[in-house]
């Protein structure tokens, strides 16, 4: 099995020592590498878009380091930009998109020409599978249905979402219309990505945690529940990740009533709590607080081992609770890999 992805052997059940690892947002600002060639394109949108560029930025962190996957580097609002929405990023300001706050809005959305948009993401990983070795996986990915829903309502980021979450109370129906045609097009965009290349996949759900309990079932589990169960028919073998930041002591409940079959840790999860709720065959991932590996030093190597210890004896991959953020310095992310990669 010394080809075969460490990253798979542990999304199958098995307990590695030292974990695989990769970082969320491993690819990004904090490379100066990445500084460098995003200085080539400035409309980001047309950057993700772009393979050559797309396929460089991906592998410029594994250049740097022993990383155990690479994972597609893209955008989760490539999904509402190729349903038709007006999408834009401008530095600074975060994303920015065409509100959709009614029947009409919706109207003007569709899956008539979104495979064929995102055809350029489809390429870079079929030439990311020709570049990587046998034993480093790759990872696709795609917002969860509430968080792309999220940001589709409201017209951008936001620490409440609450236009997004007024239309499920305000007009419930047309937010099922929306919902569904972010399902169907998300579950159109995995299984071509597994079709181009990616072995993994993950499934974002940013912005899980504004959502009130009342609401659960009908924007995260439900969804979620559905893009599962169709990617366990149309691609059994592909393992999903799935990325419920925020949502603390609801993990629990969410891991039943989705199903998921593994599952990414934020940094706000009290694992004393946490993993004695969870079957201990359940590939975990995650954890890391971001911050921490902006500090480095021993600080560094306190959380780690206090992770590993935690999670010993379950299968688990090593990864951050959230992404690298543009201030971590390059070497504290060395760091990291020497520390991981030690068993002592």
């Amino acid at each position: 099995m010394e080809s075969y992805p460490k990253l798979l052997q542990v999304l199958k059940g098995n307990i590695l020592s030292p974990a695989p690892v990769w970082l969320m947002r491993q690819a990004g600002r904090y490379l100066p590498e990445y500084r460098a060639l995003r200085q080539k394109y400035s409309d980001f949108l047309q950057f993700c878009l772009t393979p050559d560029l797309a396929v460089e930025a991906t592998l410029q962190p594994l250049r740097r380091y022993d990383l155990d996957a690479a994972i597609l580097f893209s955008d989760i609002l490539v999904i509402p930009h190729a349903l038709g929405q007006r999408v834009a990023f401008h530095e600074g300001k975060g994303p920015q998109l065409l509100p959709l706050r009614s029947q009409q809005d919706f109207s003007r959305l569709g899956l008539d020409r979104f495979l064929e948009t995102l055809s350029p993401v489809f390429e870079t990983l079929r030439r990311l599978r020709v570049s990587l070795s046998p034993e480093k996986a790759l990872i696709g990915f795609a917002g969860a249905p509430w968080t792309i829903f999220a940001y589709m309502v409201e017209g951008g980021g936001s620490r409440t979402f609450s236009q997004a979450l007024q239309l499920w109370y305000r007009d419930p129906a047309l937010a099922r219309l929306v919902m569904d045609l972010i399902c169907e097009a998300t579950e159109k965009y995995l299984v071509a990505q597994v079709a181009a290349g990616a072995q993994v996949l993950q499934l974002f759900d940013s912005w899980a945690g504004v959502v009130p309990s009342p609401l659960m079932e009908q924007v995260i589990y439900a969804p979620t529940r559905r893009l599962l169960d169709f990617l366990r028919q149309e691609q059994p073998d592909i393992p999903v990740i799935c990325f419920p930041k925020g949502i603390g002591e609801k993990i629990p409940t969410y891991v039943e009533a989705t199903g998921v079959t593994a599952l990414s840790l934020d940094t706000c999860v009290d694992l004393n709590v946490l993993l004695p709720q969870l079957s201990p065959r359940l590939p975990l991932q995650g954890g890391l607080d971001p911050q921490v590996l902006v500090a480095g030093g021993q600080i560094l190597e306190q959380e780690i081992r206090r992770l590993e210890k935690s999670l010993a004896g379950r299968p688990y991959i090593f990864n951050l609770g959230h992404g690298v953020v543009p201030e971590t310095p390059p070497e504290h992310v060395a760091q990291l890999m020497r520390i991981v990669r030690d068993r002592g």
